[in-house]
């Protein structure tokens, strides 16, 4: 379980969110752009420090701002995918994979690359690879860091539909295979339709919804909102 409660002020409105999200399956952060999908996910993983506020995951406590606690990103056990796969360009794949990653599990690391289907691109140089296969072995990267929660961050927006596809189906089998519970953002409804058990609505920094997909997702208000 993640626990959120936070208020953070930015340049064109406040942002405030209290909600408890359970770490299981996928939660999808629905939203127009601006809405703050990004910034929630960001005050998740330790990038952006709250105003005020707490943030704790399975009862570890990451932020409290009223304690003076603020866990830094890198020990934070949480894994992040970002819109750009953001790979080293000069070293290969399997470099990329385990770049900063101690004490590999080498069962763990089988494992992966045998879900993302990478095992033939270890040897190859991210200028070698499609859209798509970068952000499996930035997925990859993520997950050998054996993180409790992982955030997605649009990982689809950057590529075509055929990718985007392929990419929906690996994030199933992550979820099924390796029981990765995900939030992932999205201004998408038809991505979180296809692979979202929870949905997160937000619109101009506020929590407008939440709640199972199927019964969020029939509101009348969020189809004339979206």
């Amino acid at each position: 379980m993640i626990k959120i409660d936070v208020v953070k002020q930015l340049p064109t409105f406040s942002f405030e969110f209290e909600q408890s999200i359970p770490c299981q399956g996928v939660t999808a952060i629905l939203g127009v752009s601006g809405a703050g999908k990004s910034t929630l996910i960001n005050l998740i993983n330790g990038l952006i420090k709250p105003d005020k506020g707490k943030i704790s995951l399975n009862d570890v406590k990451l932020v409290d701002t009223n304690q003076n606690i603020f866990i830094p990103p890198e020990q934070r056990n949480i894994g992040t995918v970002f819109q750009d796969a953001l790979l080293f360009p000069h070293l290969r794949v399997i470099k990329n994979l385990t770049y900063g990653t101690k004490n590999i599990d080498r069962e763990r690391f089988n494992g992966i690359i045998d879900v993302l289907n990478i095992h033939h691109l270890l040897k190859r140089y991210p200028a070698m690879l499609s859209g798509g296969e970068k952000q499996r072995v930035s997925i990859g990267r993520a997950l050998l860091t054996n993180p409790e929660l992982l955030l997605m961050d649009e990982p689809l927006s950057a590529l075509d539909m055929p990718r985007k596809k392929e990419l929906l189906i690996y994030i199933d089998t992550l979820v099924s295979e390796l029981k990765v519970p995900i939030i992932y953002v999205t201004h998408n409804i038809n991505e979180v339709k296809r692979i979202a058990n929870n949905v997160v609505i937000l619109e101009q920094g506020k929590l407008l919804s939440y709640g199972d997909t199927n019964n969020i997702l029939q509101c009348d208000y969020l189809k004339e909102w979206l």
